[in-house]
């Protein structure tokens, strides 16, 4: 045995989590299982294109990115841990209850956020503006990396150890992607954002134009 193998090495999806403003990286959280879809919708953002109170129709234009959400289904599962308790000192002690509080994290603010804005409005501080959350990125691969906000969250605990820790799991996530009209120019997450776009411009690129003759047509109208 030389200890190769031609299966290809799985890739996992996930989210990384970077201090306020794009700083440093704080968390890196991988998925456990890779979902078996992936949703995504749309919205456009445009302009024109209807007619107004019998006026003429304007030419249909683009305003802004289209406003893109993103749904997944993930598992996480303590089966495999708990098979070696020696190993695995958390699974045993806690199940997968770590692992959902990762995730909560990242829609509620920190204790010393919280506190430091109650210290602020005990001093007499009249408009309090929350500090900036920090900026969630989707990773799908190298070739897609988003800035995200959580928009939609839920667990479903579906088991649970002796001492009700919960040990099977299933986390539906809806993820709005934030484009320039959400963080500017000059954010870092702006600047992935533009990189993620750009990533799609490359790959529509790489397909071929189909010809007028393949959807019936000789020449246009």
């Amino acid at each position: 045995m030389t200890g190769l193998t031609s299966s290809p090495k799985l890739i996992k999806g996930g989210l990384v989590v970077l201090a306020p403003g794009g700083g440093t990286v704080r968390r890196q959280i991988a998925l456990q299982y890779n979902p078996d879809t992936l949703s995504r919708s749309y919205q456009v953002q445009g302009t024109g294109g209807d007619g107004s109170a019998g006026g003429r129709a304007q030419p249909f234009r683009l305003k802004g990115p289209a406003i893109e959400t993103i749904k997944l289904d993930a598992e996480i599962d303590a089966t495999d841990q708990l098979a070696d308790p020696d190993a695995h000192a958390n699974a045993v002690a806690f199940g997968i209850a770590p692992q959902l509080a990762v995730l909560e994290a990242l829609v509620n603010p920190s204790v010393d956020d919280l506190l430091g804005i109650a210290s602020q409005a005990d001093g007499g501080t009249l408009e309090i503006l929350p500090p900036e959350a920090p900026l969630t990125l989707f990773v799908w691969s190298k070739n897609r990396v988003a800035p995200v906000r959580v928009a939609e969250f839920s667990i479903v605990e579906e088991a649970f150890d002796p001492a009700l820790n919960p040990i099977r799991a299933k986390v539906s996530l809806g993820l709005h992607v934030m484009s320039t009209d959400d963080l500017g120019f000059s954010h870092r997450g702006g600047t992935i954002f533009l990189n993620y776009l750009r990533n799609r411009e490359t790959l529509a690129g790489l397909t071929g134009s189909a010809s007028l003759a393949s959807l019936g047509l000789s020449s246009l109208p």
